[in-house]
């Protein structure tokens, strides 16, 4: 169950947030008893990328596999 201020893994591009799937945000908030998610994106320095409403089918919990990978974000 994922709940407040878990990190999360996206599982679909979100290009006109300028997400990635793969990118890792954080639970700031859950919706109608977890069928969606407000998730806040950072860059590792703590710029806010991006907060936004997901789906419980968008993300998945982190497990004990990940590894955090880095990629620039594309300039606007």
């Amino acid at each position: 169950m994922i709940k407040e201020h878990d990190r999360i893994v996206l599982l679909k591009d979100l290009p006109e947030d300028g997400l990635q799937a793969g990118d890792v945000g954080t639970v700031v908030h859950i919706h109608r008893q977890g069928e969606a998610f407000e998730v806040e994106f950072m860059t590792l320095d703590g710029g806010t990328v991006a907060v936004t409403t997901l789906l419980s089918s968008q993300i998945r919990a982190v497990s004990k596999r990940d590894i955090t990978h880095v990629r620039e974000l594309a300039v606007s």
